[in-house]
């Protein structure tokens, strides 16, 4: 890429742009018009000669370079608050977390990509299958299955999570069943109903026992995927597909420290396919 030709100006416009979705919010945010910030990330993908955002109605969109540039941006504009920080034994912020089950765990295989290395924040994961208070602040960032719909509230789309059965090429055709309040979990006690080789009350067991070869668990292909040992059997199950969005406070995303935090959970879950 060409980034020496763009100066340190134009790519903080471009972080606001990228982050906010499109020029008018991040007027509002840059102090700029949207039609001055749209002169400049003109200009900005002359300089880089490349195309950095899909333009349409509802806003603009991230191409595959600009995702990588966002990235790398948010990794110079993180180590720079750390240079010019005060010097002292000043605690990392705080940034409390709420997520599922299956996206802790996958979020916490990759602590340190969200942490920063070295660490510049203090992350609270909070693993729970209920929507935490943001507005009220019991948590700053939460990991959520739908768009926030509530006054006052930011998201950011993620990629699609999506079911499937796995188990170990050796393991029996039986189930191991989550008990929970779910929509996995009520999908597969409508399915196995007392058919099932174990109980568990924590997702996390579920895995542990197809690890182990006991039988079959329902697991996000995010988290079964991952794992070399378990095979798909049979493809997802369509109605348990849904969205992922990371939803904030409206006054809290434009903290140097939770900006940062959404950056790199969305490199980490990954962006929406299409």
């Amino acid at each position: 890429m060409n980034e020496t030709m763009a100066g340190w100006d134009d790519l903080q416009l471009f972080l606001a742009v990228a982050r906010e979705g499109g020029l008018s919010r991040a007027a509002k945010v840059t102090g700029r018009s949207a039609a001055t910030l749209g002169r400049r990330m003109l200009a900005l993908e002359r300089a880089m000669g490349r195309e950095l955002f899909i333009r349409h109605d509802r806003g603009y969109e991230l191409t595959a370079h600009a995702r990588q540039l966002l990235g790398e941006l948010s990794e110079v504009e993180a180590r720079i608050v750390r240079l010019t920080a005060a010097s002292g034994d000043a605690e990392r912020p705080l940034v409390k977390l709420s997520a599922g089950s299956w996206t802790t765990l996958a979020l916490l295989d990759r602590f340190d990509e969200i942490a920063g290395s070295p660490a510049d924040i203090r992350l609270r994961f909070i693993s729970t299958e209920i929507e935490l208070d943001i507005p009220h602040r019991e948590v700053v960032i939460g990991v959520r299955n739908r768009r926030p719909s509530e006054e006052g509230l930011a998201g950011r789309s993620l990629a699609r999570v999506e079911f499937a059965a796995y188990a170990r090429a050796d393991a029996p055709e039986r189930w191991i069943k989550v008990l929970a309040d779910t929509p996995s979990a009520r999908w597969l006690d409508k399915k196995t109903g007392n058919d099932a080789v174990c109980e568990v009350t924590s997702p996390r067991n579920s895995l542990d026992l197809t690890l182990a070869g006991k039988g079959m668990a329902l697991l996000p292909t995010f988290i079964g995927d991952r794992h070399a040992s378990l095979q798909r059997r049979g493809g997802t199950v369509t109605e348990l597909g849904h969205e992922r969005w990371i939803v904030t406070h409206q006054d809290d995303r434009h903290l140097p420290e939770v900006r940062r935090t959404i950056d790199r959970l969305c490199r980490v879950l990954g962006a929406p396919h299409g």
